[in-house]
């Protein structure tokens, strides 16, 4: 079976902009919300993915909300968080004491 185009799309994209294209995997899941897209990359490539305060990965979801569109679908991506990264989440950061 051919992979779908949302799919083909975003493996596409993402390993035109990463430094280690070998190790972009993306896992589609269909449910009742629409279509999930799990993108993983190489530990080093998470910064060329997110992009400066999240602007590439806001770009590639516009893109593919687009491509969504054209084809009657929903489509949502996740970004992985790649074992060994140093990213601290969101929440954890919030919760912490502001160095003075």
């Amino acid at each position: 079976m051919a992979k779908n185009t949302d799919q083909e799309f975003l493996e596409y994209l993402v390993k035109s902009i990463v430094d280690h294209p070998e190790e972009v995997k993306v896992e589609r899941k269909v449910d009742e919300m629409g279509v999930l897209l799990s993108l993983k990359v190489h530990v080093q490539d998470m910064g060329q993915v997110v992009g400066r305060e999240g602007s590439t990965a806001k770009a590639i979801r516009s893109l593919l909300r687009i491509v969504g569109i054209k084809n009657n679908a929903r489509v949502n991506l996740k970004i992985e968080e790649p074992e060994g990264s140093t990213h601290v989440p969101r929440a954890a950061r919030a919760s912490e004491p502001e160095a003075q």
